[in-house]
């Protein structure tokens, strides 16, 4: 198994979310928040989700408080304000760092120091593609949109 894999979160709903049954899908790991001029996005990440988790793919959202603050709700709160809103139903974890000394394991391997596309996340709805094998095919910047066709290429290209 990959160190991707080998990852274990907690989901929102307070169980154990390992990443390990993702091996051999293509996942979209977005690190999100509710109180974010980019957090419509949650409805284009969900389409996504919709449109190829049949080929084997996922979105997995990762809530963080990290960027201005936006991101303030309890794992309750943020899970109902998914739900209502923009109907999520892909896999969303419990808060982590993604940047500073606390940055979560996940976020080490994905942009940390030797990782394929290093550097600090820059703000919410950062995107990275880890491949079925657990190797991070790509990196999208927080304002490229889900719908976005190189997005999408990535996407097709990876599940092809």
């Amino acid at each position: 198994m990959s160190a991707f894999h080998d990852i274990r979160l907690r989901g929102l709903d307070g169980q154990e979310l390992p990443l390990a049954p993702y091996k051999g899908q293509l996942v979209l790991v977005v690190n999100v928040a509710s109180k974010c001029g980019l957090t419509p996005q949650y409805a284009s990440l969900e389409q996504l989700y919709l449109q190829y988790r049949e080929r084997g793919f996922t979105v997995l959202g990762l809530p963080c408080n990290q960027f201005a603050g936006q991101e303030p709700g309890s794992e309750d709160e943020i899970r109902e304000f998914c739900s209502l809103n923009y109907g999520v139903s892909f896999p969303l974890a419990s808060k982590i760092e993604v940047n500073g000394p606390d940055r979560h394991p996940l976020y080490r391997l994905l942009a940390g120091e030797g990782a394929e596309f290093p550097g600090d996340i820059t703000w919410n709805f950062e995107k990275f593609l880890v491949g079925p094998d657990g190797r991070v095919l790509a990196r999208f910047s927080p304002r490229t949109t889900p719908d976005d066709p190189a997005l999408i290429q990535a996407i097709e290209s990876a599940l092809a």
